[in-house]
């Protein structure tokens, strides 16, 4: 773990260092996943069946290519009933938050008559992968499918890897709440390359979203242009600025909440108080051994957690921004006033009562977020995501002949004279 201060001579280079340090993928699984690709592209069905029986030990033939969605009910109504209510006030919360965010269209004429708008229409297909493995987590199924659903997507398709042909039956529930139409029991790069390009089983789609391991980010990336895509996600991050006032064991915990993710996640605290900082470090220290996730929290936190202690909150914001943070916690006395400073954050948890971990579950906004400074330029996951706008247009005689002739004089200038014949016709 390491230790900053503010007021070290060497902290400008320190601190540069932590922001740059690089906890990705590395170019062996670019290769890997573009030989993935080309062979599925090629290969369909056939490909696909080999690298499951290869990466997750099932024949597809045998277990089922795709999983009917009368388990999934089944799964729904086997939950203990206060899981399954807990989903349901999870969908619920999810479906809400993500109904404000229905764009709408424009449409204006001006004194001319010059007819301008946009309309939003939802895409048609969209695919949604969800981890399988250590990171079987019915939430993200919630988080992908859901906001597709309030976009008006027709057909959302799932596809999540099945080691040894066994899923999270939490997994076939969210699947059931959240109105998927197909579920298909495929994972990695090989399920991303299904979706972009589609095979004689699965149809292609237009969009693909959802979190997954390195090889699924980069399939993801390598396919952006054939399809659509919600963003290229790293390693977990969070980072915590947090007063003295606090206590040390809950911030503490907020911390572990990313650290057992994954030995690449990163866990930062920002703090005006030393003494606070050397608590907190305690506490982690403690509460690392408590978890049945010990061993990957104590691999991240060592590996990729830090402590920076600054002279005043105030003088975290820069710092803050430059590390540009998947998630990020105020726990203050008045976060709103530090938030109003703050511009790049993917999602920001405000107060002392308000950890991260209830925004991964319970509380609406989506938990899939931007990574390794990806905030600066990027969004979590919306509906938007699963929208297109297209502009219109329309002209009569008046408005031509008010507007037409700067697009003849344009045209000309850009030495284009079909265009500009175009407009100086109707003019004529």
């Amino acid at each position: 773990m390491i230790r900053l201060t503010t007021t070290s001579p060497t902290f400008a280079a320190d601190f540069t260092a932590l922001v740059n340090a690089r906890r990705e993928a590395d170019a062996d699984v670019a290769r890997d996943v573009r030989a993935i690709i080309a062979r599925v592209r090629d290969e369909g069905d056939a490909a696909l069946a080999d690298y499951t029986q290869r990466f997750d030990r099932h024949d597809l033939n045998a277990t089922g290519w795709q999983i009917d969605p009368a388990d999934w009910r089944a799964a729904y109504e086997a939950l203990d009933p206060a899981l399954r209510d807990a989903l349901d006030l999870a969908a619920q919360r999810i479906a809400t938050y993500h109904e404000k965010q229905r764009p709408v269209g424009s449409d204006t004429t001006d004194a001319n008559g010059i007819r301008t708008g946009a309309r939003w229409n939802a895409i048609q297909n969209a695919g949604i992968y969800i981890p399988g493995g250590r990171a079987a987590y019915p939430s993200s199924v919630l988080m992908n499918a859901i906001p597709a659903k309030v976009a008006g997507v027709d057909r959302v398709v799932m596809v999540t890897p099945t080691p040894d042909g066994e899923i999270n039956p939490l997994v076939l529930a969210a699947a059931h709440i959240a109105g998927v139409d197909e579920l298909w029991r495929i994972g990695g790069a090989q399920a991303i390359a299904a979706l972009a390009y589609g095979t004689d089983r699965i149809a292609p789609v237009d969009v693909i979203t959802g979190p997954g391991n390195a090889w699924v980010a980069e399939a993801k990336r390598q396919l952006y242009g054939v399809v659509g895509i919600d963003m290229v996600a790293g390693p977990s991050e969070i980072v915590v600025l947090a007063d003295g006032q606090n206590r040390a064991d809950w911030i503490a915990a907020d911390l572990l909440s990313q650290s057992e993710h994954d030995p690449t996640s990163q866990s930062i605290l920002i703090t005006d108080d030393a003494a606070f900082a050397d608590a907190v470090a305690a506490e982690v220290d403690a509460q690392i051994d408590t978890l049945a996730t010990a061993k990957v929290a104590r691999a991240a936190w060592d590996a990729n957690g830090a402590i920076i202690v600054t002279a005043s909150l105030a003088d975290a914001i820069s710092l803050i921004d430059r590390l540009a943070a998947e998630h990020l916690e105020l726990a203050c006395d008045d976060p709103q006033a530090l938030f109003d400073q703050i511009r790049h954050a993917g999602s920001v948890f405000m107060g002392r009562h308000t950890p991260e971990a209830i925004g991964d579950y319970v509380a609406g906004p989506n938990h899939v977020l931007p990574t390794g400074r990806r905030a600066r330029f990027a969004s979590g996951l919306s509906v938007l995501d699963f929208m297109k706008r297209t502009s219109f247009l329309q002209l009569g005689p008046q408005g031509l002949a008010a507007i037409g002739p700067a697009a003849v004089a344009l045209a000309e200038a850009e030495g284009l004279p079909a265009h500009a014949r175009s407009v100086a016709l109707r003019l004529n």
